[in-house]
């Protein structure tokens, strides 16, 4: 391993730790004394309580408490909020959907929690939760986005009409609808990003304590940022002060937007744990994270495009109906409405954009963000109406395209969303792909899958993503006993490979050795804020608060160093991991220099220690773009997918690591694909019952199904962060459904098709 380098594809420090077993995730913890706990869930889709008898269950041997909706209002537990104050088109505020951690008087969903069982051990707590007698007057629901705003359809609250819960605008629609009334073509094209389950490899858990001498709850549990999850619990649930609640966030398994929120269960247990007097956890079972865990995507969207006469985009026209479940999650209405909408220029030169988003209320689990959070569904929207307009006026697809993008000369440039962008040289990017991919050469690929009855297609989608999150960012380097330097940091790592990214950054800016660094995250005791990892924020986030830190360690080090060196702190140098004085051979590393100021500091001698944290302004968003390239081949007879060739050239800035980054696009991808052409998740529209409640019935990608995916790097510097990086994260789940849905219409020669495209669907589109 090369010592101090940026730009190195270094293989992830933290793989051998978790490969061989060492890594230590929330259902790893087991507290002694600890209890256990069930959620009873309602099966129904909808309806009213009418009763429920606890009473056999409480008498079960090793139960310990059976905690009801009625008990959590009559001890003061507040409601799990959505922190997003959004506003109508008319000025007015959005409907609410409060919701305690269990439901008192109505369920909206199947999987909303009803009652709390602690036991013994997690069988007597199922045991008793079964021996619960609830009484349900089940009610009319409504599952199908496509018709649960029409009049007369099952209303999920009975204070929000129609189940619309906002009515959002954006964009200047005066000038965009003079530019439809001066149009050559208009395209008209309605889309569906269909609901996906998360599915991430390690379920939801929770384990939770209680001291009742200091009055402070500890909360173990998988987020992807404990501070949020410990303003929300502390100030809205239990109401206590913040500093009376500790969130701890161990290894995490996935994430994907899901583990940003404050769920019930983390409430439920902290609540009993003061109950009972013991600690208590909880772990999700595969089928009760369907139920439970937030889903994504699920937009129904019209779009329209308005082009002139040679094809230069003049206007962009969206109405798009958002399912938002049957209740608000934390940040859910922002998702379509501020999130998606920012990127729907995306890489062209349009002259105004109208948005217009509808909440839809269903009986249905929750949609919050999933990988992308409103920016694939804007870009799928865009290069499907794209490639439809191309072929409606008669223009080559990458020529329609040529003519509208922004070119590097314009930047920085500022869309008619009103985004900056600063950087990025689209055409380039593009050129790079269809070489990669062998644009040209496709007629012949495709003449020899026709020789052996298969249907060949070739699909393009140029994406844009722009990264998100908290406005500001912590890091803070101790020099600890042991003679490592630790980096605390206010992100959380679910599997993106940040200790390493940390750990070289740090090692680059102080000299350390790569081994003589640890990353430590998650504990809101440890570390006083952070804004957590979502939104593909997290390295330029982070690593701009790691550079200022490691710069003020610097200047500590130097003071630090005149100390022990005897000369003035003016003379004193830093280079490479060692502080010398100028002209001289006199000098020491430094993790020699703070390990002598701690001793020095230890045996009460005056000593400038090198310990140093410092807070970050994140003024700027980043915007991540690329190409995807995808070749499918169909079997007219079956209707099965194969896709031989999956190419990307993306745009993520400054590639700290590239490995990393490739790794990030990989899972991107795969999860695109499994959006595009497998993953449906399907409710019974007369029940409100969820089918596709387990692996049996939902379709996830596995190794045979995905393609090689060639990634290629076009570093553009980010001109707004000290890195100069973009964000990673989320940009291989934004390009692919369009990439690959693209190819799909091209290879069956349709004009639509909607996700997920299904062998089923397929097989029926080919053979119309």
């Amino acid at each position: 391993m090369a010592k101090f380098g940026l730009s190195q594809s270094i293989r992830r420090i933290e793989d051998p730790r978790l490969l061989v077993g060492g890594g230590r995730y929330t259902d790893d913890l087991n507290v002694a004394g600890q209890a256990h706990g069930y959620v009873l869930r309602s099966p129904h889709a909808h309806a009213k309580i009418t009763a429920i008898d606890t009473a056999a269950a409480r008498a079960m041997p090793g139960v310990l408490a059976v905690i009801t909706g009625a008990d959590l209002a009559a001890a003061g537990v507040g409601e799990v909020p959505c922190v997003i104050p959004l506003k109508n088109r008319d000025g007015s505020a959005r409907s609410e959907t409060p919701r305690l951690p269990l439901a008192t008087d109505t369920v909206r969903h199947v999987g909303d929690p009803v009652v709390f069982v602690v036991a013994e051990t997690p069988q007597a707590a199922r045991d008793a939760g079964e021996a619960v007698m609830v009484d349900y007057d089940v009610l009319p629901s409504v599952t199908d986005l496509a018709v649960a705003h029409e009049a007369g359809a099952p209303l999920v609250w009975p204070s929000v009409p129609n189940n619309l819960c906002f009515d959002w605008e954006a964009g200047d629609k005066a000038k965009t609808d003079a530019l439809f009334a001066t149009a050559a073509h208009v395209t008209k094209l309605t889309v569906v990003n269909n609901r996906v389950v998360v599915a991430s490899m390690e379920g939801r858990a929770c384990a939770a304590e209680y001291d009742a001498t200091a009055q402070k709850f500890t909360v173990h549990a998988g987020t992807q940022g404990s501070w949020l999850v410990k303003n929300l619990l502390a100030n809205a649930v239990l109401k206590v002060k913040p500093e009376q609640v500790r969130v701890v966030t161990p290894d995490v398994g996935g994430g994907f937007g899901m583990k940003l929120y404050l769920y019930a269960e983390y409430a439920l247990c902290a609540f009993a744990a003061r109950a009972v007097g013991r600690p208590v956890k909880w772990t999700s079972e595969r089928t009760e994270a369907f139920l439970s865990d937030t889903h994504g995507r699920d937009n129904i969207t019209l779009g329209e495009l308005a082009l002139d006469a040679q094809g230069k985009f003049l206007a962009l026209r969206t109405r798009n109906h958002a399912n938002m479940g049957a209740y608000l999650s934390t940040f859910a209405p922002f998702i379509p409405t501020g999130a998606g909408t920012k990127v729907l220029a995306s890489i062209y030169g349009f002259q105004a954009i109208h948005a217009h988003v509808l909440g839809v209320l269903t009986n249905t689990v929750p949609v919050d963000a999933y990988r992308g959070a409103g920016r694939p569904e804007s870009n799928y929207l865009v290069e499907r109406l794209i490639d439809t307009a191309a072929k409606e006026m008669g223009i080559d697809r990458i020529e329609l395209r040529r003519r509208n993008i922004v070119g590097q000369g314009a930047m920085p440039y500022t869309t008619a969303m009103g985004q900056r962008y600063d950087s990025g040289d689209f055409n380039q990017v593009l050129d790079a792909a269809l070489a990669k991919a062998d644009w040209a050469g496709f007629a012949g690929r495709a003449a020899a899958s026709a020789a052996r009855g298969k249907k060949r297609g070739i699909g393009l989608a140029y994406y844009l993503e722009a990264t998100g999150g908290a406005p500001e960012e912590r890091a803070e380097v101790r020099f600890a006993d042991d003679g490592v330097a630790e980096v605390w940091v206010g992100t959380q790592s679910t599997g993106q490979g940040h200790e390493t990214a940390y750990a070289m950054l740090t090692s680059h800016e102080l000299g350390i050795p790569i081994e003589k660094i640890r990353v430590m995250q998650g504990d809101t005791d440890q570390v006083p804020s952070g804004g957590g990892t979502g939104g593909a924020r997290s390295l330029y986030s982070e690593g701009t608060a790691i550079l200022a830190t490691t710069t003020t360690v610097i200047e500590k080090g130097k003071q630090a160093a005149s100390e022990a060196l005897e000369a003035a702190v003016a003379d004193i140098e830093f280079e490479r991991g060692r502080f010398a004085v100028a002209g001289t051979d006199r000098g020491i590393g430094i993790l020699d220099l703070a390990m002598a100021q701690k001793k020095r500091a230890a045996a009460g001698q005056p000593a400038t220690l090198l310990d140093a944290a410092e807070v970050a302004a994140i003024p700027a968003h980043t915007f991540p773009n690329g190409c995807h390239i995808a070749e499918v081949e169909v079997d007219p007879e079956t209707g099965h997918i194969a896709i031989p060739r999956y190419i990307v050239v993306d745009d993520v800035g400054h590639a700290l690591n590239p490995l990393i980054v490739r790794g990030q696009v990989h899972g991107g991808v795969a999860q695109g694909v499994g959006q595009a052409i497998m993953e449906r998740t399907a409710y019974d529209p007369a029940s409100g019952q969820l089918l596709s409640a387990s692996f049996m019935d939902y379709t996830l990608p596995r190794a045979e199904d995905l393609p090689d995916i060639e990634v290629d790097l076009i570093e553009v510097p980010c001109e707004t962060n000290p890195l100069g990086v973009k964000g990673a994260g989320e940009a291989g789940a934004v390009g692919s459904p369009p990439a690959v849905v693209n190819a799909l219409i091209h290879a069956l020669g349709v004009r639509e098709i909607d996700m997920p495209a299904t062998p089923e669907v397929v097989w029926k589109a080919a053979s119309a």
